[in-house]
């Protein structure tokens, strides 16, 4: 298995080297540092002057990937494209247009990210499971079709639906908890409590939906026949071999999820004003603040190369037939 997961990380550098030049042709070829200036300065104010000190105040007046003028190692180190770039892989992602540490800054809004992402996760899966499940006992009934016809229904009503209608009814026509905001500490459960609640529902029809659909194809198989001639109730087929042999297609949905828990949710923390990864990159959009953007780039590509490499891992820890070589 070592041998195996060198391989992969080592597939991972030209995937990421990759993602990265992508994301600088983005972000400096097609989108110029000239062109940056004149959107943060302002079209009337952008002169020639104002925009070379912009320029220079961020570090956008070097060249692009050779320093002509600069001797040895700087001809490629003092560069936009090392500086702004390769950096990166040693997480260093320098500072956002306002003058913050961006490392500072996703070090400290992981916390709030994930104080929903984590509880919102762990209830989505169960009641998920729990749900498919309950509709593969009964199906072909009554209770079956209706709940795929409701899982349908809530897989095709927006999450906006779900935020704006929860906020309306629960904190502003029943005044349970506050609409948005947060606060550390354990004071931040009375600010959780709403967008974890509507973040499992909003995701909840699909998820079940999924998994009935796994478990359907499970039941259906020679191993299942065989458990109920040996006498095994319908409970004890489902639990003790139907959800153990459908785990390796839960867990390619489950495990690559889980180090994406950490870049939070853009709908919902930016709705709820909760001060996490999520909405810190919205609001970096909307301010036009591309250094933070590319950070939070970087960052994803770097979580999601994680989670498929935690998935092949999972795989060998369910089934032991599964080996990786």
């Amino acid at each position: 298995m070592l041998a195996y997961l060198v391989r992969r990380v080592l597939y991972a550098i030209p995937i990421l080297i990759g993602v990265n030049l992508l994301t600088f042709v983005l972000f400096f070829v097609v989108n110029s540092p000239d062109d940056m200036a004149r959107m943060h300065i302002g079209v009337k104010r952008a002169t020639p002057e104002a925009i070379e000190r912009w320029k220079a105040d961020r570090g956008y007046d070097k060249p692009m990937f050779v320093n002509a003028d600069a001797q040895g190692r700087a001809r490629f180190t003092d560069t936009i494209f090392f500086d702004k770039s390769l950096r990166m892989f040693a997480l260093e992602f320098g500072r956002a247009d306002d003058g913050r540490d961006i490392g500072q800054e996703i070090r400290d809004r992981m916390g709030p990210s994930l104080a929903i992402a984590l509880p919102t996760f762990v209830l989505s899966l169960f009641a998920s499971i729990s749900l498919a499940l309950l509709l593969v006992f009964f199906r072909a009934t009554y209770l079956d079709f209706w709940g795929v016809v409701m899982c349908v229904a809530m897989m095709s009503i927006s999450s906006l639906f779900y935020i704006i209608g929860g906020q309306w009814l629960v904190s502003k026509l029943w005044a349970l908890v506050p609409i948005s905001g947060y606060a550390p500490g354990l004071d931040a459960a009375r600010f959780l409590m709403l967008p974890v609640l509507i973040s499992v529902l909003a995701g909840i029809g699909s998820s079940v939906r999924w998994y009935r659909t796994i478990f359907l194809e499970e039941i259906s198989k020679d191993y299942v026949r065989t458990a109920r001639a040996k006498g095994l109730s319908e409970l004890a087929v489902l639990f003790r071999h139907v959800l153990r042999n459908a785990l390796i297609p839960i867990l390619t949905g489950v495990v690559v999820v889980i180090p994406m828990l950490f870049m939070g949710s853009l709908l919902v923390e930016s709705f709820f004003a909760i001060p996490g990864l999520g909405s810190y990159t919205i609001d970096a959009i909307n301010a036009q603040d591309f250094a933070v953007v590319r950070a939070m780039v970087f960052i994803g590509s770097v979580l999601y190369i994680i989670g498929l490499i935690l998935t092949d891992i999972s795989y060998t820890l369910v089934d032991p037939r599964v080996r990786l070589e």
